[in-house]
């Protein structure tokens, strides 16, 4: 018997079990964006406190998406977020650090 498909909009493009997972999902958004924010400023020497504190809260953000993500997908998108948090702080961090220049 043929039966109709219907779109179901409640549930997330990451989340390959077809429930909601509106945590999850904002995790992995706000690692993605402040891993790419803590790489892109990472390439300036004089943009270190920003790229070094961006990369040091994206990597906690992605630690806990990780620990409490349900799919594969939320885990692959927080470990490309992570890896460009990571990259950021630790450039960030030779560059001059989380307040180099400021209590100096």
């Amino acid at each position: 018997m043929a039966q109709a498909m219907r779109p179901d909009p409640g549930h997330s493009l990451l989340a390959t079990d077809g429930k909601p997972h509106p945590l999850q999902d904002t995790l992995v958004g706000v690692t993605l964006v402040l891993g790419a924010l803590a790489f892109v400023t990472a390439m300036f020497h004089d943009l270190h406190l920003l790229s070094s504190w961006a990369g040091l809260i994206g990597i906690i953000t992605g630690a806990y998406g990780q620990f409490i993500s349900v799919t594969t997908r939320e885990r692959f998108a927080l470990i490309v977020g992570l890896g460009a948090a990571g990259v950021g702080f630790f450039l960030g961090m030779a560059h001059g650090g989380l307040f180099g220049g400021v209590l100096g």
